[in-house]
């Protein structure tokens, strides 16, 4: 395959809905505000580029949704940069403990929550309590 051909089709494949995994959003205040005030689920990742156990939770999730496009498609994944926003009022408020924290949130509920937890069979369930608490 030529290589202008390649980068067309995969640029292709990025706009088209279902081809290409939707890339979760990056934390700016008020933007996880504005997702639950707009009535959807948002699944929060505490990490840091350097943390192993945050690496470790990224592939469990990257795979689960690999398995099961619905997750992406009702739920929003947000990012939250632990080096960045680890003394900010709203991870505070949230009483995150540390990175590698994983956060379920709809309207004024906090769905789930994880810490630390690497195993695919607890990522699973806490994903698929956000995918229930957003076809609820």
């Amino acid at each position: 395959m030529k290589r202008r051909d390649f980068l067309i089709l995969s640029a292709a494949a990025a706009t088209v809905p279902g081809l290409a995994q939707a890339a979760p959003l990056d934390y700016t205040p008020g933007l996880v505000q504005e997702h639950l005030a707009a009535g959807e689920t948002v699944f929060l990742d505490f990490k840091a580029s350097w943390c192993t156990t945050c690496a470790a939770q990224e592939r469990v999730l990257d795979k689960l949704k690999a398995e099961n496009p619905s997750y992406e498609h009702v739920i929003t994944f947000v990012n939250v940069d632990w080096d960045t926003y680890r003394k900010a009022q709203f991870t505070q408020r949230l009483r995150i403990p540390r990175r590698s924290t994983l956060v379920v949130l709809k309207g004024d509920a906090e769905i789930g929550r994880l810490v630390a937890d690497t195993r695919e069979e607890k990522i699973k369930e806490l994903l698929d309590a956000a995918l229930a608490a957003a076809s609820a």
